[in-house]
C-alpha cells in the first residue's frame, strides 16, 4: 500500500491524488455579481449540501494552485453575499466546462459559454435558465481556510429559494433521479453521468436493525463465492426464515453438487434482492 504524508507532497501531487479519492463530486456551477454589477459564473466541485433545518450548501472556491490568486466568485461573495447554486445535468456539462476558463475579470460567462442569465426572484446574481435546479442563496459566512495557493475558502450559504425545471419531475412533483441526469467530477479529465446502468438502489436501514454479518454462521460468513455486499445483504435481515419456511423452501430446490455451487445459485438471488430466498439456500 502507497502511504503518503501531505506535507511531503506538492499542491499538484496533492490535489492530483485527493480529487481522483473522494469522487464522484457534486459540481457547484455558482452564479455570483461584483458591486458593480459584473455576472460570474462558475463550477465547484468543492460541494455539498449540510442541512435541510435551515437548508445549507456549502462551496469552496480555492486560490489558484498556480498563482495563488483568489476566484472572482470569492471576491464577488464578499462584495455582495449572495449567489445562485445551479446544479449541472448532462445536458449543459461542456459549457459548464467552458466556463471555468481563466478569463479576465468582468468577462461574462453567461456570454462566454452560451448560458442564458434569468433574473432571480430575491437575489442579484443571475439563475441559469439551462440548469434544472436552480437554488438561490445568501451567503451567511466565508470561512478561510489558509492564505496561499490550493487552500480552500468555504462559502457556506442558507438556500432561500428553490426553481425546479418540470422536465425533471415525477408525477408526485418529486425529482426523478433518471430525469435530471446529472453529472459529477471525478479526478483529472473525468466526470461521471448518473444515469442508466450507473444507477442502482440500496435500501436504507432507517427503521430496521440487521443481524449483522457477525451473527450471519462462520461457513456462509467465510464463504469463497460471496462478496461483502453480498454479506452485507444478508446482514440487513431482522430475523431468519422459520424452519418450516426452509423446509417449504427446499420441496423444489435441486440438490448441489459442492458448497461453492450453492453460494453461487444464492448470489444469483441476492443479485436480484431476493435476500429472504437466499437465506433458504444457504440454509
Amino acid at each position: 500500500m502507497l502511504t503518503l504524508d501531505p506535507k511531503e507532497l506538492t499542491i499538484q501531487v496533492l490535489q492530483k491524488y485527493l480529487q481522483n479519492a473522494v469522487a464522484p463530486r457534486p459540481i457547484c456551477f455558482a452564479s455570483t455579481i461584483s458591486l458593480n454589477g459584473e455576472p460570474n459564473l462558475a463550477p465547484f466541485s468543492f460541494f455539498n449540501i449540510f442541512s435541510s433545518n435551515p437548508p445549507i450548501a456549502v462551496f469552496s472556491p480555492a486560490y489558484s494552485g498556480r498563482t495563488g490568486a483568489p476566484k472572482d466568485t470569492l471576491l464577488n461573495v464578499k462584495e455582495v453575499p449572495e449567489c445562485v447554486i445551479n446544479v449541472v445535468n448532462y445536458n449543459m456539462v461542456q459549457q459548464t466546462s467552458l466556463s471555468s476558463s481563466p478569463f479576465p475579470k468582468g468577462v461574462n460567462e453567461f456570454v462566454k459559454a452560451g448560458f442564458t442569465p434569468i433574473a432571480s426572484d430575491i437575489v442579484k446574481p443571475f439563475r441559469v435558465k439551462e440548469s434544472p435546479v436552480q437554488f438561490e442563496c445568501k451567503v451567511i459566512e466565508v470561512k478561510e481556510l489558509g492564505k496561499s495557493g490550493g487552500a480552500g475558502n468555504l462559502v457556506i450559504c442558507e438556500i432561500i429559494r428553490i426553481h425546479i425545471s418540470d422536465s425533471v419531475l415525477n408525477e408526485n412533483k418529486q425529482i426523478d433521479t433518471r430525469k435530471i441526469d446529472l453529472v459529477a467530477r471525478m479526478g483529472d479529465n473525468w466526470y461521471c453521468r448518473a444515469n442508466g446502468d450507473a444507477l442502482f438502489e440500496v435500501e436504507k436501514p432507517i427503521t430496521t436493525i440487521g443481524i449483522g454479518i457477525d451473527n450471519i454462521p462462520a461457513g456462509i460468513r467465510n464463504s469463497n463465492v460471496l462478496t461483502g455486499n453480498n454479506l452485507g445483504l444478508l446482514g440487513s435481515v431482522e430475523q431468519l426464515p422459520t424452519e418450516e419456511e426452509i423446509k417449504e423452501f427446499k420441496k423444489n430446490l435441486k440438490n448441489f453438487s459442492s458448497v461453492d455451487e450453492q453460494h453461487k445459485y444464492a448470489q444469483t438471488l441476492l443479485e436480484t434482492n431476493k435476500v429472504k430466498d437466499a437465506w433458504m439456500v444457504l440454509l
